[in-house]
């Protein structure tokens, strides 16, 4: 790809991905056997944090039969070097490593490091010193499908293992598939893991740690080249994401920060619509205007006289209507993005205006979100009128619906969810929940790698939407304004919500506040 704006955010390479660049640095003249020292150094230096006083402590490292073996066996080294008693348990027979780990193996054991087979230690476990320390390199990115029966045994040994040693888990847990971040269907529960060059996604799904522990990315030189010119599938939405935010301009007025309009919010479920508008005005943008059936206007306003409104039909009434008022017309010619969607009802009327709207000529970009990802899962001819200005914001059962599948099967497999939507909609899309992915056609998935139960609350995602559109409005140069917008929301959203983490640690906050917390998270 070309160095777009998302090159400024951690890359998060595939399995086969991460492959690549080790092919890449290779051709570039990087010794493999460098990496593979490289990484031990790396893996050294966690295990020394962790374990400050390594001399004379008894160390297992298992090796498995690919580079991670190799990565278990240099590191054995560092660590006689440093003083303690390690002992390799290999899978498969020495004679039988190749390449890097071969080089390292033989080094190692040149060294005085000691090498048993791993059956010493399922078979003779008494027989051995137990370890105060345990490496996993068993198994490394490469590994995918199901575990094998004797590889499971081995995992649960190691897990089953009393009094516990500290586990230090090299690049992944064994078993722990890199992509999904799911057990196949077990793997290694370690204390923390040491993943090199770069975080790979299942590491940072919150699902994973259980497995991972604490995770830390070790360098291992990779060249600057590689990480930019190398394909990278996904990109981790954390705290450097907040760097990216729009700067404030000089000699700046309120147009310069967009005008945002929100349509939903009808009589009954007008506090949508109001969060919506607070979500924007809290991320930053000019003005913003709501537009509802008149009958719901003093609600969606909620006493907030920064929001402005556009009541729809005579007063009291409580219905969308089925064409586009002239009122509206020219608000919308005079905003930069829209939210439609939040307490926006399922009603024929309901369908009828969403699908006058999406017919305008020369609307803004819009962010659809609630109820209007419902109507458009049952009209496949509104889904058609998007474009790739737009953002879709579902939760896993919007998702379903927009998919037409149970939501048992977004959750079971979040990541070919989001890819299915993309496929669907040239629009960004946002997929919610724990491990929130955003994605759209020809950009890398962005990953959040947060589970922050303070965002798991009622009106929570009628924030994010207004933030979203906010964040749309500033960016519409871009030459994917979508999925950057929907991307910086993602980061601005959790980050809202681990401020409240501080003074709600125990959950209790409300969305109102969640939207209020967005000033504050922009500067962490």
């Amino acid at each position: 790809m070309n160095r777009e704006w998302w090159a400024a955010l951690p890359p998060l390479p595939l399995p086969h991905e991460m492959q690549q660049w080790d092919r890449q640095a290779a051709e570039l003249g990087i010794l493999p056997e460098i990496l593979m020292e490289n990484a031990a150094a790396a893996a050294f230096r966690q295990l020394s944090a962790l374990c400050p006083r390594l001399a004379g402590k008894q160390v297992w490292l298992l090796m498995g039969s690919g580079n991670n073996g190799g990565d278990a066996a240099c590191l054995a080294r560092y660590l006689r070097d440093a003083g303690a008693c390690p002992h390799v348990f290999h899978t498969r027979p020495l004679e039988h490593y190749r390449n890097e780990t071969a080089y390292h193996l033989q080094t190692a054991r040149a060294c005085g490091v000691p090498f048993l087979p791993v059956a010493a230690l399922t078979e003779t476990p008494r027989a051995l010193p137990h370890p105060h320390i345990l490496v996993d390199g068993l198994l490394g990115t490469g590994f995918s499908g199901q575990l094998r029966d004797d590889a499971r045994r081995l995992i649960s040994f190691v897990n089953g293992l009393s009094p516990r040693p500290l586990i230090l888990s090299l690049d992944v847990p064994s078993g722990l598939d890199a992509a999904s971040g799911l057990p196949c269907p077990d793997a290694v529960r370690a204390d923390a893991t040491v993943t090199f060059a770069a975080a790979k996604p299942g590491l940072m799904l919150p699902w994973a740690r259980p497995y991972t522990g604490e995770c830390h990315v070790g360098p291992i030189a990779m060249p600057a080249r590689v990480r930019e010119e190398g394909p990278c599938s996904f990109r981790l939405l954390d705290s450097h994401a907040l760097d990216l935010l729009p700067a404030m301009t000089a000699a700046s007025y309120k147009n310069t920060y967009g005008h945002i309009l929100i349509m939903g919010g009808r009589p009954g479920m007008c506090g949508a619509g109001h969060l919506a508008a607070r979500g924007a005005l809290r991320t930053g943008a000019g003005l913003v205007t709501a537009a509802m059936p008149a009958a719901g206007e003093e609600q969606v306003r909620m006493g907030w006289p920064e929001i402005m409104t556009l009541p729809l039909g005579d007063t009291g009434n409580r219905n969308w209507p089925a064409q586009i008022p002239d009122d509206l017309r020219r608000r919308l010619h005079q905003c930069r993005a829209l939210v439609i969607g939040p307490g926006m009802g399922r009603g024929e009327d309901s369908h009828a205006f969403l699908a006058a709207l999406l017919k305008e000529p020369g609307r803004p970009a819009c962010v659809f979100d609630a109820d209007a990802l419902m109507l458009l899962a049952g009209d496949p001819s509104l889904l058609a009128a998007l474009g790739p200005g737009d953002i879709l914001t579902p939760h896993p059962g919007e998702a379903a619906a927009l998919l037409h599948c149970p939501g048992s099967a977004v959750q079971q497999d979040r990541m070919a969810a989001l890819k299915a939507l993309c496929a669907a909609v040239p629009a960004a899309v946002v997929l919610k929940g724990a491990g929130t992915l955003v994605g759209q056609r020809d950009c890398p998935t962005g990953l959040s790698p947060l589970d922050v139960p303070q965002l798991a609350v009622g009106g929570s995602g009628d924030v994010l939407a207004g933030c979203a559109a906010a964040l749309l409005a500033r960016v519409q140069e871009s030459a994917r304004p979508a999925h950057q917008a929907a991307c910086l929301a993602v980061a601005l959203h959790a980050a809202a919500g681990r401020i409240l983490a501080r003074t709600h640690p125990r959950r209790g906050n409300v969305a109102g506040e969640l939207a209020d917390a967005l000033p504050r998270a922009m500067t962490l």
